[in-house]
This record gives C-alpha cells, sequence and structure tokens, in this order.
C-alpha cells in the first residue's frame, strides 16, 4: 500500500484563494476564503464568518488567525 506524505504547511500554500473552516482551541469556528498563510500557520481570511456551536454568529471583513491557536484547517475542495 503506497501513500505519498503530505506536508500541512504544503497543503495549506495550495489552498491559498480557497474557502477554508478553521477550527480554534476555544472551539470557535472561522470560514471564509484564505487570501494568505505563512510558516507559523498564521491564517488570513476574507468574507470570514465566526461560528459557535454551527451558530453564525458574526460577519467579517478580513480576519488574522494566530496560528498558536488553529486546532484544525479544512479545505473545503468543492467550493
Amino acid at each position: 500500500m503506497s501513500q505519498t506524505i503530505k506536508k500541512p504547511l504544503v497543503a495549506l500554500q495550495k489552498a491559498i484563494n480557497k474557502r477554508v473552516v478553521v477550527r480554534l482551541k476555544s472551539d470557535n469556528e472561522y470560514r471564509g476564503k484564505m487570501s494568505n498563510v505563512d510558516s507559523y500557520m498564521n491564517v488570513i481570511l476574507e468574507n470570514a464568518e465566526e461560528y459557535n456551536d454551527g451558530t453564525l454568529l458574526t460577519n467579517y471583513g478580513k480576519v488574522v488567525i494566530r496560528g498558536n491557536n488553529v486546532l484544525f484547517v479544512l479545505i473545503e475542495e468543492n467550493l
């Protein structure tokens, strides 16, 4: 069984300009188009929305999320 190993930072860099879901350690989620990511996994989202328990809390234009707060990033391939 052969699997290719993907490095997380490379996968995130390839996902620039795609829609993503960023889950924080606080269980809040941010959804939007990822416009940039750096080597510390700091993420910049455009047209960001903040969710808690699936409920929309707030709409933002642009947010910067510090990498050490991120639990995971889900890349929405179909959007």
